[in-house]
């Protein structure tokens, strides 16, 4: 017997983010159905893995978490080669060093720094400044800069600081990190100023702000999810790529930090807490997220082989 399978119709589709130079370019969004339902709609792109790096040494990490990267963890430029030898499709930089209470590193030494790094890698970049608005929007400029040509994604920008970060990008030919809490309508105005200043739609990433596995995941799964319909029905001030930072949520959250010994009955630390970091990003992949910028590389080998499986072409 013949089942008919119900379809939407969808008026629209998500925009095409092109990040890097080429001939290395990294392609997100085009989406123009909910994640992977291929019988709807085309699904152009899968969503891809960048993996942090840090422009010090992290000092809250846990052990497991520091593993991986023994002997580059004080050296940015050798970690982001060692995340491209792990399989990270991106790098993302994170500049906190520039955080007043780290060393209030000047916007010089952090374009110093990305242009390291960016030297030392053939992949796109996500450059992530120290979360002070105040500091970010003095060292994008510099940063903006030294990266011309590079096409990268600069942020945070937030509705405090989002007109010095845009200017950035617009000169210096970047796309855009807009940050704004859980709040469908709050993510949408900040794209509407920063369109307003003259950067496309098609340079703008959503960040959500998510939170992992356990931690009100569902709440950042729906905003997410009604953001990606309203894309589809049209409106062009959501139809941006989702950008999820996982690794720094996944990682701080007590199930994948506990030890062994705090709480055995949890099992294996390591397995856990990566564990806790895949699940995280396979959710939000399945709410329509980009990009997963996540930690360990075992979490990325494994988020990257579930993407496999679930971008195989199904006949129904």
């Amino acid at each position: 017997m013949a089942v008919t399978i119900a379809k939407e119709r969808w008026t629209s589709k998500v925009n095409e983010l092109v990040l890097g130079a080429e001939p290395n370019v990294v392609k997100v969004g085009g989406d123009a159905t909910l994640p992977f339902l291929f019988f709807e709609g085309e699904m152009p792109n899968r969503p891809v893995v960048a993996l942090e790096v840090l422009d010090m040494e992290p000092e809250d990490w846990p052990d497991i978490l520091k593993a991986p990267f023994e002997g580059v963890l004080g050296d940015p430029a050798a970690w982001a080669k060692k995340n491209v030898e792990y399989g990270a499709d991106l790098v993302c930089l994170r500049l906190v060093s520039a955080h007043p209470d780290n060393k209030n590193a000047s916007p010089e030494e952090c374009a110093k720094t990305a242009k390291a790094v960016a030297d030392a890698v053939n992949v796109p970049l996500i450059i992530i400044g120290c979360g002070v608005e105040e500091k970010d929007a003095e060292i994008m400029p510099a940063v903006g800069e030294a990266l011309a040509g590079k096409v990268a994604l600069l942020g945070c920008a937030t509705p405090n600081n989002y007109k010095t970060i845009t200017a950035a990008c617009m000169v210096n030919g970047h796309s855009i990190v807009a940050s704004s809490p859980l709040d469908i309508n709050l993510a949408k105005q900040l794209n509407i100023l920063i369109t307003e200043m003259g950067l496309a739609a098609n340079r703008i990433a959503i960040d959500p702000l998510v939170g992992a596995l356990g931690y009100g995941i569902e709440y950042a799964y729906s905003i997410m999810e009604r953001a990606r319909l309203g894309a589809l029905t049209g409106d062009k001030m959501l139809a941006m790529p989702v950008i999820c930072f996982v690794g720094q949520e996944a990682w701080k959250a007590k199930e994948a930090k506990a030890s062994n010994d705090e709480t055995p009955e949890w099992g294996d630390q390591t397995r856990r807490a990566i564990l806790w970091e895949v699940m995280t990003a396979v959710t939000f992949a399945q709410a329509s997220g980009a990009i997963m910028v996540m930690r360990h590389p075992e979490s990325c080998k494994q988020f990257k082989a579930h993407i496999d499986k679930m971008m195989e072409p199904v006949k129904y």
